[in-house]
C-alpha cells in the first residue's frame, strides 16, 4: 500500500485523480526545492478548501442551533474552523504524515506548525470537492472536522475556558510549567503543567510550548470538569 493510500483508506474516499490528492499535500518549500513553479504547491486548494469548509460548516451550523443568532454562530463556526481547531482534525487522521515538506522546513518543525497542516487539510478538502464533488467533501468535512463539536471548542479555548475557572475561584493562581524539554533544535519536545495553587491539574506534550501548554489545558478543563460532574 502507498503512502498515499493509506491516507484514502483513513478518510473513507479513494481519488480517481491521484495527483489531486499528491497535489493537497505539497507545501510551498517543497514545491521551490522540487523546482515545480508557484503552481506546483498547495495553495490553490487550499483557497479553493477554505470556501468549501466555510460553506457547509455553515450550513451545518444553522441547521444544528436554529434558536442562535447570526453573531453567535459566526463566532461558533470561526472557533470550530480556525487553525489550531483544524490541525487539531488534522492530527486526529495522522495528516502531517503525509505532507511533503523541503528539507529546511522538515528540519525547522514545519511538520508540527499548526499553519502548514491547517493548510494541508483544507487543501485536502478542495482537492476532495474537485475530484469528487461537493457531497463528497462535505462528507468529508462532517465525519472528521465536525463530528464532535463539543470537543472541538473546548480544545480551543481550552486555555481561556481555564483561566475563567481560575477566576472564579478567589485567590487561586494559575501557572504553566516546562518540566522537560528533549531532541535537537530542529525537532523539539516539551512537557508541561499547569498547576493551580501548585496543585498539578494537566500534562500536556508538544513540539511547541504553546502545543504543549495548550495540551495540558485541555487534559485540566476535563479533569475539573470529570470531578464537577461528581
Amino acid at each position: 500500500m502507498s503512502q498515499f493510500e493509506k491516507l484514502e483508506k483513513t478518510i473513507g474516499y479513494r481519488f480517481r485523480d491521484k495527483n489531486l490528492l499528491r497535489q493537497a499535500m505539497i507545501h510551498s518549500s517543497y514545491a521551490n526545492e522540487k523546482k515545480l513553479g508557484h503552481l506546483g504547491c498547495n495553495e490553490r486548494l487550499e483557497f479553493l478548501g477554505d470556501s468549501v469548509l466555510e460553506l457547509v460548516s455553515s450550513a451545518f451550523l444553522y441547521r444544528e442551533f436554529p434558536e442562535k443568532p447570526e453573531g453567535e454562530l459566526t463566532k461558533l463556526r470561526a472557533s470550530l474552523v480556525c487553525e489550531p481547531a483544524l490541525a487539531f482534525c488534522a492530527r486526529n487522521i495522522s495528516l502531517p504524515d503525509f505532507i511533503l515538506l523541503g528539507r529546511g522546513e522538515e528540519m525547522t518543525g514545519g511538520r508540527e506548525r499548526d499553519s502548514i497542516v491547517s493548510d494541508a487539510a483544507e487543501a485536502l478538502i478542495g482537492a476532495i470537492y474537485l475530484d469528487g464533488g461537493f457531497e463528497k467533501a462535505e462528507k468529508f468535512i462532517l465525519s472528521f472536522i465536525l463530528d464532535d463539536i463539543e470537543n472541538r471548542r473546548l480544545f480551543v479555548d481550552c486555555k481561556t475556558i481555564l483561566q475563567e475557572i481560575a477566576q472564579s475561584k478567589t485567590g487561586r493562581s494559575l501557572e504553566y510549567v516546562l518540566v522537560r524539554e528533549d531532541g535537537p533544535d530542529h525537532d523539539k519536545h516539551f512537557t508541561v503543567h499547569v498547576r493551580m495553587d501548585g496543585e498539578v491539574l494537566g500534562q500536556g506534550e508538544g513540539h511547541t510550548k504553546k502545543a504543549a501548554e495548550q495540551a495540558a489545558a485541555y487534559e485540566a478543563v476535563l479533569a475539573l470538569k470529570r470531578k464537577g460532574s461528581n
